[in-house]
């Protein structure tokens, strides 16, 4: 596994990035509200995207069809903007990736639409709450498999799962780069494995079930639910390890 380490320059490079994706998701977050449609969302979030210089990541990537993920209730990710028109109660979830100078920039929030279940906040709460517990405990030693044991436990301590099968991931000249981050232990002991270094960049993003763990696809071949078919929930930063902590390039 080679996992980069970035000077200084290049980690300013990606922040550039970022930051044209949380200008992105603050503006979509203004925009959701019942009536409005994910393909309207998409089309506000491409706009932006260009007219900052910058690049959707996501469109055309791997075959994806749109400028941002829209993915409502229990779709957990990847789900594809459509006609589909929000309504009260809905949560949605907003992932948006950007390409700046060929640098990448990846993050994604939860929100509800108009009054949500105290069930769905908590939801979305588990989701948050563990990206910035995540961020929090990251230091230069540690390894990924420590980093995913803490993440699991966590979200299990809060009564939810993680979803099996996907996982946050490296970035910076791609969009998908090494480590993969699962959010789960899948084998092995957390004392094991690859270690978190100063200069590495990388996206922790927890993705939240009620009950079950194992995944499956929808009809258009990208949205990923639960089996259990419940609600769902994901957040995402991409953070850099700077002085020993990771610090949040994505905000």
């Amino acid at each position: 596994m080679a996992i980069p380490l970035r000077k200084s320059h290049e980690i300013e490079a990606l922040r550039e990035a970022n930051h044209i994706v949380a200008e992105t998701l603050k503006i979509l977050a203004n925009s959701v509200q019942e009536g409005v449609s994910l393909l309207e969302l998409d089309l506000i979030a491409e706009n932006y995207i260009r007219s900052k210089g910058a690049k959707p990541s996501f469109k055309g990537l791997y075959g994806f069809p749109s400028s941002i993920c829209t993915s409502v209730n229990e779709v957990v990710i990847h789900g594809i903007p459509t006609n589909y028109k929000l309504q009260n109660g809905d949560i949605i979830g907003l992932d948006v990736g950007v390409e700046l100078n060929g640098w990448y920039g990846d993050s994604a929030i939860t929100i509800g639409v108009g009054t949500i279940s105290k069930e769905n906040e908590e939801l979305i709460s588990c989701a948050k709450d563990t990206l910035y517990y995540a961020i929090s405990i990251i230091k230069d030693g540690m390894r990924f498999k420590e980093l995913s044991h803490h993440i699991e436990q966590f979200i299990r301590n809060r009564g939810f799962v993680p979803l099996a099968n996907y996982c946050g991931h490296g970035i910076g000249r791609k969009p998908h780069e090494e480590p993969e981050i699962l959010n789960y232990i899948d084998g092995g002991s957390p004392n094991s494995g690859p270690k978190i270094k100063n200069g590495m960049v990388f996206c922790i993003e927890p993705m939240i079930c009620k009950f079950d763990v194992q995944s499956t696809l929808l009809n258009d071949k990208w949205s990923v639910v639960s089996k259990d078919g419940k609600n769902s929930s994901h957040y995402e930063h991409t953070v850099a390890i700077i002085n020993g902590k990771a610090e949040i390039l994505s905000k």
